[in-house]
């Protein structure tokens, strides 16, 4: 007679420990570079609250630039110290504290090693959302442009040999003041003068609500004339009005060697591009981006031909949470076909930034989310909630196929907010530079070491033995 098994099955249930199994950062890499080696990701703290002797959060823009002029490229970094989001302009009476950090963290031959200083801070740097580094006295130096979401535009100028230790000389742009929340800023010369304009959005309020979405406010430009300390000096125009505009990024999208300036808005979830007629005058015109199967607020987009036809390409995130990228058509002003790259929902991308990650010669991306439970603690929230992930999106070779998601790691906190793509330790992959916000006292700049192994290693080693709880996907 045949003998039968009987098996019994016991149902359990995963919680505590178990869930550790199922945690993307301990999880074995299956992510492989060109010639076969394995990717995972190391983490390295350039600046955090510890390193600055203060509660610094709320970290968000990043630009790079050779501040002190010694041959390695140093970090600026903006840093909102604002947890909580409250002085919208529908807050009757609020005044909101003067928080925020504007920081340069100076490089070295040592990608462990940064000399952090504090340049801006208080009144000078309400809720400082981004920045940029441009030469705009002539001498040689970068200076710092920052956008403060509380009030305004501030010029720091760069005092030369002493960046490191002098006080750097400053001038609030006075048509700025008290106007809105300004999100980003951006430099290029735009009429060919040598001397590089700003663009600004302004977006109304630092937490827009329903009165804010129903107006329209400018996208601004602004020319520079004489000494950038003397308020006088600058002229402000603006391009264009929108709801909740939130870029106005310098790029040749047509391909015609000026640069024109891209527009995306939240409110109106559309793109529009103004085109630089290269008169030398700063005329523009204004196109629509109509976009097919997709639509795009703006806030963070990269730009590259990804279908190799030599036009630009735009990557983005649509309203459904969808990472997308849209093809310029041969007429730039015919309908922009949308194509799926991926999602990390229920995680909400926010950051992003393209390279070759795995060097088989086309364009990656790595993205980072924005959390959305508490700032300053892990609170009660679940791995359907949106968290703070971080991943990249492997270019299958044809773009318009199917990408691969890799996750590196999810925690209950983190914005991340900006990535700058470079080989940080000089041994020949890609890394990445980034700042942290929604997790204090965690919060900062930090930089993702790219680790080739033979076998796989885990995707993830985070620098901190404490940090935000990691929650499994969904």
């Amino acid at each position: 007679m045949k003998k039968i098994h009987l098996l019994t099955l016991v149902p359990f249930c995963l919680s505590g420990p178990s869930l550790a199994q199922n945690l993307i950062s301990d999880t074995l890499t299956r992510a492989q570079s060109s010639d076969g080696q394995y990717i995972s990701w190391q983490e390295h703290i350039i600046d955090d609250p510890e390193i600055a002797g203060f509660a610094l959060s709320g970290s968000d823009g990043l630009v790079l630039g050779d501040i002190d002029r010694d041959g390695y490229e140093d970090i600026v970094s903006v840093h909102e110290s604002d947890a909580e989001y409250d002085s919208a302009s529908h807050t009757p009476g609020f005044v909101p504290p003067p928080e925020g950090t504007v920081r340069i963290a100076f490089g070295s031959a040592d990608p462990q090693q940064w000399v952090n200083i504090t340049i801006a801070e208080g009144t000078d740097a309400p809720a400082p959302e981004d920045a940029v580094v441009v030469d705009l006295n002539g001498d040689d130096y970068l200076d710092v442009v920052v956008a403060a979401e509380q009030s305004h535009l501030i010029y720091l100028q760069n005092p030369g040999l002493n960046a490191r230790t002098a006080i750097w000389p400053r001038l609030i742009l006075p048509m700025t003041q008290g106007r809105g929340s300004y999100i980003r800023v951006f430099a290029a010369d735009f009429d060919g003068d040598g001397v590089p304009e700003l663009t600004a959005p302004n977006k109304g309020a630092q937490s827009p609500g329903p009165e804010d979405f129903a107006r329209s406010t400018p996208v601004e430009l602004y020319k520079l004339e004489g000494d950038p300390l003397s308020g006088g000096n600058w002229q402000r125009s603006e391009l264009g009005s929108y709801s909740v505009p939130q870029n106005a990024e310098p790029v040749d999208l047509d391909g015609d060697g000026d640069m024109d300036i891209v527009v995306g808005a939240r409110g109106d979830a559309r793109l529009v591009y103004f085109e630089n007629l290269g008169t030398g005058s700063l005329e523009f015109a204004e196109h629509a981006i109509g976009i097919f199967g997709g639509s795009m607020g703006g806030f963070n987009l990269e730009y590259t031909d990804l279908n190799d036809d030599g036009r630009l390409d735009i990557l983005g995130m649509n309203n459904n949470g969808q990472f997308i990228w849209i093809e310029q058509p041969e007429n730039i002003d015919n309908t922009w076909n949308a194509y799926t790259i991926g999602s990390i929902l229920p995680d909400g991308l926010v950051g992003m930034e393209i390279a070759d990650i795995d060097n088989d010669g086309d364009t990656d991306v790595m993205v980072g989310s924005y959390s959305r439970g508490p700032r300053t603690g892990d609170g009660d929230v679940n791995s359907s909630d949106a968290l703070g992930r971080l991943a990249w999106f492997e270019n299958p070779g044809a773009a318009k196929s199917e990408w691969t998601r890799h996750d590196i790691s999810r925690r209950k906190r983190g914005m991340f907010d900006k990535f700058i793509a470079r080989d940080v330790d000089g041994d020949g992959d890609m890394d990445f530079l980034g700042t942290r916000g929604n997790s204090a006292p965690f919060d900062g700049v930090f930089w993702l070491e790219q680790v080739r192994s033979n076998t796989p290693r885990k995707n993830f080693q985070p620098a901190r033995a404490e940090e935000s709880d990691e929650i499994a996907l969904p």
